[in-house]
């Protein structure tokens, strides 16, 4: 009986202590660019990012085929990936960092991020810092962030006969569902 009840403690103290997941994936996060120029506004969607995020150690990474991006005029969009974004040569864009804050992803609610890392487009590395919110709802995180890119800092040109209707600097807008990785899924 003695063992027992030893048995029964120690296993109900292993079972209390179970660690949250550390790692998280999103695989089909929104992403958004807009452009707000004087004649007109472009703006191109792709559901199709890819995401990690380690709630241990903060770290995260996104990566968006920039061929996913639809716009609504085909033209932008053609023009867009073989003018602009030259996603033959460049077929990615990346973010790779860390969050600096730890926010407890057992506990629901929300919690404003920062990311510092390295932004990647048209092949050229740019050191950021964005600003961004982890929402947790039951063991489900939603992380999303709202920030600007200068075209000039990828080095992507935009045409002096467009310049009235391409924006110097993009507003782009994230937003990445998370579910929790598990390496030995149950069937």
């Amino acid at each position: 009986m003695k063992h027992l009840l030893i048995l029964l403690a120690l296993t109900s103290s292993l079972l209390g202590q179970q660690a949250p997941p550390a790692l998280y994936v999103s695989k089909n996060a929104a992403i958004t660019l807009y452009s707000d120029a004087p004649m007109e506004d472009i703006e191109g969607n792709s559901t199709d990012g890819k995401s990690v995020y380690n709630a241990s150690t903060g770290e995260l990474a996104f990566n968006v085929a920039i061929r996913s991006f639809k716009f609504q005029k085909s033209l932008m969009q053609e023009h867009f990936n073989e003018n602009y974004m030259e996603s033959d040569k460049y077929p990615q864009a990346s973010f790779k960092g860390k969050i600096t804050e730890k926010p407890d992803v057992t506990v629901n609610g929300s919690y404003p991020v920062t990311a510092t890392g390295v932004l990647e487009a048209h092949g050229v590395k740019q050191q950021r810092t964005i600003k961004g919110k982890i929402n947790v709802n039951n063991g489900k995180l939603t992380m999303t962030s709202e920030f600007m890119v200068k075209c000039a800092d990828h080095k992507i040109e935009i045409p002096k006969l467009v310049f009235q209707k391409i924006a110097e600097t993009l507003k782009i807008t994230v937003t990445a569902n998370y579910t929790a990785y598990n390496k030995n899924p149950t069937k």
